[in-house]
């Protein structure tokens, strides 16, 4: 598929796509043209570097890390390496600690949303915060 393919179906701009190329985390073959041409498998790997990207990670670690992602067909990664693995569990306590930060956040919001509103009537068709 050619370029314009994969970010219609990626959800991600060409822009993002070439970006994500020269940082060697999606590779395209070159028809005679020039003209970048991808596999199928593209887009599982576009969606699978945005999901890295909104985890927190950056290009330089995502780079890292996909070669040792399952493939399409379940087998193993054979390059994970015990220092990449220190890193990545690292990077999953520190999106933890980012939960629980925004849950707690988010209490205290619902705690001054309620008492803001308390005994104050609400517009007439807007709904009632939601609770927890």
């Amino acid at each position: 598929m050619r370029i314009g393919e994969l970010a219609r179906r990626s959800g991600v701009s060409e822009r993002s796509l070439r970006y994500y190329e020269a940082q060697g985390l999606l590779r395209a073959e070159r028809t005679p043209g020039g003209q970048r041409h991808y596999g199928e498998w593209a887009v599982d790997r576009v969606i699978r570097v945005q999901a890295l990207y909104a985890a927190g990670l950056n290009s330089k670690k995502i780079a890292e890390l996909l070669p040792c992602m399952q493939d399409a067909d379940g087998a193993p990664s054979e390059i994970a390496t015990p220092r990449l693995v220190d890193e990545l569990t690292a990077e999953r306590e520190r999106i933890d600690r980012m939960i629980l930060d925004l849950l707690r956040s988010r209490d205290v919001l619902d705690e001054v949303i309620a008492t803001a509103t308390a005994g104050v009537p609400a517009p007439s068709g807007s709904p009632t915060p939601r609770q927890h």
